[in-house]
């Protein structure tokens, strides 16, 4: 059937697409999550002997929250006839809400974090079993590779040389404002860099087979789909985005014991929001408890309390843990890289395939296509998860 023909049968399903599409463009949170004034608060914050709550400032919003709202739930989603269909466009209209809650209480305490719970959810008992089996194992065998040496624009030029790869541009910025490394926008197709860190050779090949050989991968497939719903995201889909993209590091031969335990800290400093932990209680269980260097601690207190309390880190392991039980049972990946799309909904996607309106992806990750991690451990570890 020609895509003609196709559009018209479809042509209320298309319709509410593209109205959610234009909506959706305006609630990209990592543009507001991440705080303007870091450098010089953390600075205070050490000078006080790690005892002062750092007072971070954010980017003004840029839209009318409740104008919004209303937008959302103005769609007319009765006229979508295939029910599982329409049940994943109910559930992306209540998903894309709680972001617009969430970037409407940034800085606003408890508040924001408690909208963080509805969006992104808070680690579970077994997360917290999973996080502290992690953290046994010991991770002090030196390599070369982890010395940080090289600088932001340097790290540009890695990743400029590693994308030529795959078929698609994107655009490199590097910022001050980030809390991260390195991280995708999805909107803009850009990868920004923090500029004051330095990277390591294994933290390089880390971030380009997370970000450019899964995040970029999805955000291409998801722009070639005939449906925008692939690109601007389905419900819950960080769990399983972030899920690849670990999985990608591992298989690539860069995931190290040291960077799953990082992940597991996440998890640990996840479930001190949950306990009420303020700032510098956080810091203090990573930095003093669990002998964190200070940098890294504060780096992992700082992505879970900005905003007010930010629980999404916790889905990384999580995530991970589900795609490798995955690949190891030899199901395919593919479906999953189709754009920024939830494991929850595979058989959604397979239905919106088969009556052509999606389309097979058309960048794959390159890493999937042949196990290179010599680490035995990490494979023990990954097969223990609950």
């Amino acid at each position: 059937m020609s895509q003609i023909k196709k559009t018209e049968e479809f042509q209320d399903l298309f319709d509410i697409d593209s109205n959610l599409n234009r909506l959706v463009k305006n609630i990209e949170l990592l543009n507001y999550i991440n705080p303007l004034n870091i450098a010089s608060e953390k600075k205070r914050f050490y000078s006080s002997k790690y005892n002062y709550e750092p007072q971070f400032k954010y980017p003004k919003m840029r839209f009318n929250g409740y104008k919004l709202h209303r937008l959302f739930f103005s769609q007319r989603l009765e006229r979508i006839q295939d029910e599982d269909i329409r049940q994943l466009y109910e559930d992306i209209i209540y998903e894309y809400s709680g972001l617009i809650e969430c970037i409407e209480t940034i800085g606003q305490g408890r508040k924001f974090y408690f909208n963080s719970l509805k969006s992104f959810g808070t680690p579970t008992e077994k997360d917290i079993e999973n996080a502290k089996f992690i953290l046994r194992f010991d991770d002090s065998e030196f390599d070369e590779e982890m010395l940080p040496m090289y600088n932001a624009d340097e790290a540009k030029a890695y990743f400029d040389t590693y994308s030529k790869r795959y078929d698609f541009n994107y655009n490199i910025k590097i910022s001050n404002n980030l809390s991260a490394a390195a991280m995708v926008l999805n909107n803009t197709q850009t990868l920004v860099l923090r500029k004051s860190h330095k990277y390591s050779l294994n933290q390089l090949k880390v971030l380009t087979n997370h970000e450019i050989g899964v995040h970029m991968v999805t955000t291409f497939n998801g722009l070639d789909q005939p449906l925008k719903v692939f690109s601007n995201g389905f419900p819950n889909n960080v769990e399983t985005q972030e899920g690849l993209a670990v999985y990608s590091e591992f298989m690539s031969g860069c995931l190290t014991i040291e960077r799953l335990k990082e992940l597991a800290f996440r998890v640990i400093a996840v479930d001190s929001l949950n306990k009420g932990y303020s700032f510098s209680d956080t810091f203090h269980l990573l930095h003093s408890q669990h002998k964190m260097n200070r940098d890294k601690a504060f780096g992992i207190t700082l992505r879970v309390h900005r905003g007010g309390g930010f629980t999404k880190d916790h889905l990384y392991l999580r995530g991970l843990k589900k795609i490798y039980k995955r690949a190891q049972k030899g199901k395919d990946l593919g479906v999953l890289l189709t754009g920024k799309v939830t494991m929850d909904y595979i058989p959604t996607i397979k239905k919106i395939q088969a009556i052509g309106l999606a389309v097979e992806p058309k960048f794959f990750t390159d890493a999937y296509e042949e196990n290179n991690n010599t680490n035995p451990n990490l494979d023990f570890i990954l097969k223990s998860l609950k």
